[in-house]
């Protein structure tokens, strides 16, 4: 072809191009699926985002719509070429209301995403009937009542309504041969598993995670013949009884999970079957007896969690074998015997938790060659030898997060210089009753982020340098015999002030610790960043003010220092704490007034300063109007207002060393004390009502 015949081609293709785009400019929106749009909008409460006042008739132009001509679609039964809409996309607009049913004349859609927005009510019926509809997302909405009982999809890829309030049982013809993905989770469905389950021949994900669905007799059998699925996920609900060896059949399952169900007897012996198993979890069920040998061989399991069962016998692991293993957790069983030393051969193993288990004896030697070890978790295992352990567990190069609770039982601390942390962020040794000091190897740990020293027989004074840990943002020295003023240095922890915290690597979603008192339920919290920034240093022998500079932690959630013998006045600067949640100061000798700045402190939902030697009025407003009398009582016989004894009706003295409410003289308001403390209660001692502590590693 010579040069002059190119180009001719090229014009040719050109014209041909703008013929094209001329005539698409002509198109317009269906007739019908405007209509369908116009009652969509009228059933929204909310404005969408790009669909204003002066809206184009063309509906093809609104933000989240895409069409496509008649022509490209294959429609051959219209004589005028139109576009139809075949995607309406509007995630995360806020819109609000109910879904109109006339979207069900949208016959050539394809794909509907409505998720994440504040939708409510039923679903439309004629929705599940549209010919065309590869993915409908109405997920993180507020729907309710049951899934339409009649469903014809034939066309459906993905489904997915998870985090909404649907109720009922799940349809038989939810299923058909086209759906790859069904997501179902975080609703109220109840009842057992469909009989047409196994209908869905080419799902690869199925969701049904935390509804209420039961399982009589065992899973569907259904179930078990869908041998494309990747990802199967039942966790939370209530299936009972043993887990079918059939589960062996889903020999492409990458990910299981059925934890926290009602699972009973041992776990089939199938592993080997499941060779692309990465993921099993299965936490928070009845099972016992012992693992099954072709899980503790699996080449490709990544993560094994069978934490809070009744497992038992020795842990048996063949590393070996498991070249992929990297997080496991068997806490909360019966094993026993020794800590398993061949550990270490597991060459990416770096996520461990054995808490809670009837183990005996020491941390083996082997763990010196732990390099990968980054997280490990050996609370309440009756382990000794805490001056052993560290020894041997400094040499893990890797080691961030160390939790020891409930264990050494009366050891002293060691204060052997030669020990080094540098690369540990979180240390809980809380509940040991380790005798000692805080030791000056803890020093040279300047990455630590959380530190937990709590119920031990720790005395001397809180070291000056923890004011150097500049990612410090948890600090329990609670429940100890420390002694001296509070480090002043503390009030500069830089996480406190900026926030300026960074963890690089995720922590694996393992419980730390649970509190619990009497009144209120437990907190677990599973990742490091879920702990609230605190400082709990109560029930010490702490003296003393109470620094000004602690204003300075404008990001600090917890502080308490109740139980000590702390003195002088409530610094006002304490009003500058303004993420603060916790103030308790009880059982303490501060005296003169509670600074009125505190009403400031908006996100406060305790307040204690009972048990202290305050006067003058309680400030009013704010939250403080939600604070019983009981946290002013107790020697604070001066205090007036709020909930507690009414104030006489005079004008304070103008004294800016007292602020605006100064103490009664005694000599004026004899009788109004008298009154005021009749019904008081004196002596309080400090360990009535101190939260107790649970560790459940």
């Amino acid at each position: 072809m010579g040069a002059q015949d190119f180009w001719v081609v090229i014009i040719v293709v050109g014209f041909y191009f703008q013929a094209q785009v001329s005539s698409s400019q002509n198109l317009t929106c269906n007739p019908n699926d405007l209509k369908a749009l116009e009652d969509f909008m009228k059933g929204i409460e909310t404005v969408i985002e790009g669909w204003g006042n002066n809206l184009s008739s063309n509906c093809c132009e609104w933000a989240g719509i895409t069409c496509n001509s008649s022509s490209s679609l294959g429609l051959k039964d219209s004589s005028i070429d139109t576009y139809r809409v075949v995607k309406l996309e509007l995630p995360k607009k806020r819109l609000a209301g109910n879904l109109s049913e006339s979207l069900g004349m949208l016959d050539q859609l394809r794909t509907l995403n409505l998720s994440h927005n504040f939708l409510k009510h039923s679903l439309p019926i004629p929705l599940f009937h549209l010919p065309n509809l590869e993915l409908l997302d109405l997920s993180s909405n507020d729907f309710s009542g049951p899934i339409p009982a009649d469903i014809d999809l034939p066309s459906i890829q993905f489904l997915e309504i998870s985090q909404n309030f649907l109720n009922g049982s799940l349809p038989p013809s939810i299923c058909n041969n086209s759906i790859r993905a069904l997501k179902l989770a975080v609703n109220y469905f109840t009842g057992d598993l469909p009989p047409g389950l196994g209908n869905c021949s080419a799902l690869e994900d199925l969701d049904l995670s935390t509804n209420a669905l039961t399982c009589t007799g065992g899973l569907s059998q259904g179930l078990f013949r869908l041998q494309k699925l990747t990802r199967l996920s039942i966790q939370d609900n209530k299936f009972s009884g043993p887990l079918s060896e059939e589960i062996g059949n889903l020999i492409n399952l990458v990910r299981l999970d059925i934890s926290t169900n009602l699972f009973s007897g041992t776990i089939p012996d199938v592993f080997h079957r499941l060779r692309r198993l990465q993921y099993f979890v299965a936490h928070s069920n009845n099972f016992d007896g012992q693992m099954p040998p072709s899980l503790s061989t699996s080449p490709t399991l990544s993560l094994l969690n069978v934490r809070n069962n009744s497992l038992q016998g020795s842990i048996d692991l063949n590393c070996s074998a498991m070249t992929s293993l990297a997080t496991i957790d068997l806490g909360s069983n019966q094993f026993y015997g020794p800590i398993p030393p061949n550990l270490p051969s597991c060459r990416h193993l770096n996520n461990i938790n054995l808490a809670r288990n009837n183990f005996s004896g020491q941390i083996p030697e082997s763990f010196k060659n732990f390099h990968s070890l980054s997280y490990l978790s050996l609370s309440n295992c009756s382990i000794s030898n805490i001056s052993s352990a560290l020894k041997i567990l400094q040499h893990c190069q890797n080691l961030t997060t160390l939790v020891l609770a409930k264990n050494f039982r009366d050891e002293e601390l060691p204060a052997d210089p030669t020990l080094y942390f540098g690369r540990l962020k979180v240390l809980i040794l809380g509940n040991c009753g380790l005798t000692g000091s805080i030791p000056q190897w803890l020093s040279s740990s300047s990455r630590l982020q959380l530190l937990d020293l709590s119920w031990n027989y720790l005395e001397g004074t809180i070291p000056v340098w923890f004011g150097n840990f500049s990612n410090l943002f948890y600090l329990d020295l609670s429940n100890n015999s420390f002694t001296g003023e509070i480090p002043r240095s503390i009030t500069g922890l830089q996480s406190l002030i900026d926030g300026s915290i960074s963890i690089q690597e995720p922590s694996p979603d393992f419980p730390l610790f649970m509190k619990r008192n009497v009144s209120a339920r437990g907190l677990q919290y599973n990742q490091v960043w879920s702990f609230p920034p605190t400082l709990e240093l109560s029930n010490n022998n702490l003296s003393g003010p109470i620094w000004p500079e602690f204003g300075k932690l404008r990001l600090l959630h917890v502080f308490d220092l109740k139980c000590n013998n702390l003195s002088g006045p409530i610094p006002s600067n304490l009003s500058r704490m303004t993420s603060l949640e916790t103030l308790d100061m009880s059982g303490n000798r501060l005296s003169w007034i509670i600074p009125p700045s505190l009403v400031n402190l908006n996100f406060l939902s305790k307040f204690n300063v009972a048990d202290n030697e305050l006067h003058g009025m309680i400030p009013a407003g704010g939250q403080f109007w939600t604070f019983s009398s009981s946290s002013f009582e107790g020697g604070n016989n001066n205090l007036c207002g709020g909930l507690t004894v009414p104030c006489p009706p005079e004008v304070p003295d103008d004294n800016p060393s007292l602020g605006p409410w100064p103490p009664r003289k005694s000599e004026k308001y004899t009788g109004m004390i008298i009154g005021m403390a009749v019904g008081f209660v004196f002596g309080i001692t400090c360990f009535i009502g101190i939260d107790i502590y649970v560790w459940t590693f």
